[in-house]
């Protein structure tokens, strides 16, 4: 794989968060029964990070949890013998309340499918939102984001890369060569 262009820096990554924690707060009319739940792995340090600028925004905090889709993913069996699983760590009670997952990439729409059903076998949200920081298109299911940090045109034969510095020790996100 080679490297094709940084479409964001660390700066252009706080403005989209900054934006979509506006968003999020505008649509929701405060963020009163709503909670952020991350998908493993960076949505999961997006969602914090989201949650700390709504509280830098509202002075009020949201709580935020942590989904791992592993086990309801359609393509499981292809991708490894023998999964691992980190397990979902959500302390809130999600029943009737507005729950916004959070990922990094929106692409097909089969991780945010698979996280739906694992939501579901937690409990009944009053609904559900989607944050994601890139929309990169070519979807395969009737999936669409409610909040989006930055939309990237992208050839099915491209990659997008995020990496968070909480996990890659540097803010970025780029296009890749396959």
């Amino acid at each position: 794989m080679s490297q094709k262009a940084i479409v964001l820096d660390e700066q252009a990554i706080r403005r989209a968060l900054t934006r979509v924690a506006h968003e999020i707060i505008e649509k929701n009319k405060g963020i009163e029964g709503c909670i952020l739940i991350g998908i493993r792995t960076r949505g999961i340090y997006l969602a914090k990070r989201l949650a700390d600028k709504i509280e830098q925004i509202e002075g009020t905090s949201v709580p935020v949890g942590e989904l791992d889709i592993t086990l309801y993913r359609d393509d499981l069996t292809t991708k490894t013998d023998e999964p691992l699983v980190k397990g979902s760590h959500i302390e809130t009670d999600i029943k009737n309340l507005k729950v916004i997952l959070v990922d990094d990439v929106l692409y097909t729409g089969r991780t945010v499918r698979a996280a739906l059903d694992a939501l579901v076998d937690i409990g009944r949200p009053a609904s559900v939102q989607l944050a994601v920081l890139v929309d990169r298109g070519h979807r395969e299911l009737p999936i669409r984001a409610d909040y989006v940090g930055k939309n990237i045109p992208t050839s099915s034969s491209e990659k997008i890369v995020v990496e968070l510095h909480e996990v890659d020790k540097i803010d970025q996100v780029s296009i890749y060569d396959k």
